[in-house]
């Protein structure tokens, strides 16, 4: 039975809402001449890792100001619990992000044409693979969501560049308008739970199982960045198993296979195994992503078919892993998924970003603990 909040005409009417502070925000830069072009916006928010109010024009810095205040729901020692979670299982979590959040996104139909129109297949995956983790580590990092942290900028930032993504399409003339409206609130919903309830199953199948709890810190401080990033407060459900029956709910309407999702997939599996340092894992990414999104989701983006014991014979005899009766195969699993994660988030580290990007960064005493390299250590 459909959940009353979520029906089929409630999320169409979503498809056609988008984010009237962050649109309105962009029209005034572009009304009053401040800004050339979105693309020229987009390149400055890039660029600049703080934002000063001060060096801002009047109509951002309304709107830096007021998407900065957290929900009066939001509660702290949960948000801590929640990155303390993150700080435990870091790599396993950027696994979940490039190897199941991300190619999530390419099965909708629809918002994937947001992605695809302007991209420049490697490049702009290359981009969103670092910026997304980098936004990631922000967000869920100690402290990430305290006043004026990087986690709280980070948000405003990517909500702001959704808004001249917008704007950019539709002066484009390339948008159907049968898809919804580009960026809009059940797709910002749709991605938004894949770095919350996607990561979690994600997680699980990784053999790093949460309790309720911790699901729930986790899934907390997610819906706290949704609302900072503009997400309809009546798609941020307060609680976790809610949160799951609206990611199933969305991703049953939205989920079919399109050749630009096949394409975004096909991008982001060539990336990933030059990402990943070294040859110990070889045809891992393919068969991670198919183990952490299913074989359904899996086949609507083309992920190539393979076979999982496969391609862990390599690393298990390189590494000197050896299975006997007294092994567990899901703990092994496990830890070859946190070796990945780390080379992962190592090779993420070396990537450029391009002379207009400064450098990804992790926050110290997380690359500690993770055991993850700096470029500099990597140098």
């Amino acid at each position: 039975m459909t959940d009353e909040r979520w029906t089929n005409d409630f999320l169409d009417a979503m498809r056609e809402q988008c984010d009237p502070p962050a649109d309105e925000a962009v029209r005034s830069l572009f009304s009053q001449g401040l800004v050339n072009s979105a693309n020229e916006l987009m390149k400055q928010l890039v660029a600049s890792e703080q934002v000063h109010a001060e060096q801002l024009p009047a109509p951002l810095r309304g709107y830096f100001q007021q998407s900065a205040r957290l929900p009066s729901w939001a509660d702290k020692e949960l948000i801590r619990e929640g990155q303390a979670v993150f700080s435990r299982c870091g790599p396993l979590s950027v696994v979940a992000l490039v190897c199941a959040a991300l190619p999530t996104c390419y099965a909708g139909a629809q918002g994937v044409q947001v992605l695809h129109l302007p991209a420049r297949l490697q490049t702009d995956t290359r981009r969103r693979i670092v910026e997304t983790a980098q936004m990631v580590v922000d967000v869920m990092g100690p402290g990430g969501l305290e006043e004026d942290a990087w986690g709280i900028r980070d948000a405003q930032k990517v909500r702001l560049m959704h808004a001249a993504v917008r704007h950019l399409i539709r002066q484009s003339g390339r948008w159907n308008p049968a898809w919804g409206q580009p960026i809009n609130q059940e797709d910002m919903a749709g991605t938004l739970v894949t770095f919350s309830v996607v990561t979690i199953r994600a997680l699980s199948k990784m053999g790093y199982t949460l309790s309720a709890r911790e699901a729930q810190a986790y899934y907390h401080a997610w819906r706290v960045v949704g609302y900072i990033m503009g997400v309809d407060e009546r798609l941020l459900p307060e609680d976790f198993e809610d949160g799951e029956r609206l990611t199933d709910r969305i991703f049953g309407r939205v989920f079919r296979a399109s050749d630009e999702g096949k394409a975004m997939t096909r991008a982001l599996v060539e990336l990933l195994e030059h990402i990943v340092p070294g040859d110990l894992f070889d045809g891992m990414c393919a068969t991670l992503i198919r183990h952490l999104v299913g074989d359904s989701t899996a086949d609507l983006i083309a992920v190539p078919p393979s076979d999982w014991t496969r391609h862990l014979v390599k690393p298990l005899k390189l590494l000197g892993w050896v299975m006997d009766e007294s092994d567990e195969q899901s703990a092994v699993s496990a830890k070859l998924a946190e070796l990945f994660g780390r080379k992962l988030l190592e090779g993420i580290v070396w990537v450029s970003r391009g002379n207009e990007r400064p450098p990804f960064r992790i926050p110290a005493e997380l690359g500690e603990s993770w055991n993850v390299r700096s470029r500099e250590q990597q140098l």
